[in-house]
């Protein structure tokens, strides 16, 4: 009856151990894809990102999308240490700025011409021709014409860093592989030692 009630309690206790020997491992497998479908969400918000940026559509909807996404979720780091740094860079909005700001200094400077002739006109009366008619223009509107204004690449460059920690599946799967795993351990090592202590007493 007593050897019976032990191999009973033994059964018992190694089902136990397989039950979160199994529960962790399937919460790994779990935490794995979690994990996989956070990068690829953060890596299609920011294709989808940089496909706005370049077609000129709403870039700052786009970004915010990713960069609460990234807030929000583990592993979802864009780029790497060893590529471009930093890896969110909004380049088509960039360029449109910088030939927006050339071609405001273009026809501002462009409707100085006329301006710059008549005052070359009335000051150089004598030789008013070739050479000399072109370099007074030209040294008139750099002196009072526009100037190109550079374009802070900064405001158009990002990097959001992801939490450690995010209470999302990957969370809590990681959460709980952890939870099951020591628990499995602690099984373990206690049934090794029921067993140990049983066959000293006996």
């Amino acid at each position: 009856m007593k050897r019976s009630k032990e191999k009973n309690l033994q059964k018992r206790a190694i089902l136990r151990v397989v039950i979160l020997g199994a529960l962790t491992v399937a919460f790994i497998i779990l935490s794995v894809i979690a994990l996989t479908q956070n990068s690829l969400g953060a890596k299609n918000r920011y294709d989808a990102l940089i496909a706005v940026d370049k077609s000129g559509g709403d870039v700052e909807t786009s970004l915010n999308t990713l960069r609460t996404y990234i807030y929000s979720h583990m592993n979802t780091k864009i780029g790497s240490d060893l590529g471009v740094r930093p890896p969110i860079q909004l380049k088509g909005s960039y360029d449109r700025l910088v030939a927006q700001e050339k071609e405001r200094v273009d026809r501002a400077n462009q409707s100085l011409y006329s301006t710059a002739q008549a005052y070359c006109e009335k000051t150089q009366s004598r030789g008013f021709s070739g050479r000399n008619r072109i370099d007074c223009i030209q040294n008139y509107i750099d002196k009072n014409g526009q100037v190109v204004q550079p374009v802070e690449e900064v405001f158009y460059k990002f990097d959001f860093a992801p939490p450690v920690w995010s209470p999302d599946l990957a969370g809590y799967s990681i959460l709980a592989s952890g939870i099951f795993g020591l628990l499995f351990i602690v099984d373990v090592f206690l049934y090794y030692r029921t067993r140990r202590m049983v066959r000293l007493a006996n």
